[in-house]
């Protein structure tokens, strides 16, 4: 008996289902682009924030995290900071700050050791602080940031790495681990040296770039919809085919 049924599964019905697949994948290629799009819309599986632990990101009213950022477990966010295209921020097993206004660019890599402890006996977190642009594709490994600091595109820093406050690393610059960056200094290379001092007006406009940061990261965050928008042109399409005037929007 099962072997009958499963002689007619194998002859018959499955020679029949995959030629009703070819058939309707042959007829979805013939319908117009603008009708496929309006009856089939995109689902994307990935989450901008993902629980991690029973620990989850902390994202205020104004922090911009782009749709196609990740940030993973226990991150904290501070009000007007921004989160980029394709950058990932990993925080599954020790936290990771934030700061105001501070901007982590597109491609940037946030993580943290998964050690309890550092070589200088402190926790491995990332703590980025306020006014602070990170450069894109930079990675950063449990170190810690201070104000008013930029760093260039693409740079490397270690874990255990400091960089005091009011300090510019030029793009490539690679900070080994476990080194500390004095406040007011400009550095670059591989492996980082010193650069140059910076002067006030240098100080003062790192400033104004966090801001003009924040007002970018503000007009992508209010275009961004929670939802999707697909039923807008399945309502322009209604009122075309209907007849009626389209509005243009």
């Amino acid at each position: 008996m099962y072997w009958q049924q499963l002689r007619r599964l194998t002859e018959y019905d499955i020679p029949r289902i995959s030629v009703f697949f070819t058939h309707f994948h042959t007829l979805l290629s013939l319908l117009p682009s603008c009708l496929l799009s309006s009856f089939l819309q995109i689902f994307a599986r990935h989450r901008p924030k993902m629980m991690w632990n029973m620990k989850k990101t902390f994202q205020p009213h104004d922090c911009f995290i782009a749709p196609t950022a990740t940030c993973i477990g226990d991150v904290l966010c501070w009000d007007q900071s921004s989160i980029w295209y394709g950058a990932v921020v990993r925080a599954e097993v020790h936290n990771i700050t934030i700061g105001f206004c501070s901007t982590i660019g597109e491609g940037c890599v946030l993580q943290t050791l998964r050690a309890p402890l550092l070589e200088t006996g402190l926790p491995p977190y990332v703590s980025v602080g306020h006014y602070n642009i990170i450069g894109a594709g930079s990675i950063l490994t449990s170190c810690e940031i201070g104000d008013l600091v930029v760093v260039g595109d693409k740079c490397v820093i270690g874990e255990g790495a400091m960089v005091e406050s009011k300090v510019y690393l030029e793009p490539g610059t690679v900070v080994p681990a476990y080194s500390r960056i004095p406040s007011g200094q400009r550095w670059g290379g591989n492996t980082a040296k010193f650069v140059a001092y910076l002067d006030h007006n240098e100080e003062d406009e790192i400033e104004g770039l966090c801001e003009e940061r924040q007002k970018l990261a503000w007009e992508q965050l209010v275009e961004f919809l929670p939802v999707g928008a697909t039923y807008l042109h399945w309502e322009e399409l209604e009122r075309k085919f209907h007849g009626a005037p389209v509005v243009e929007k």
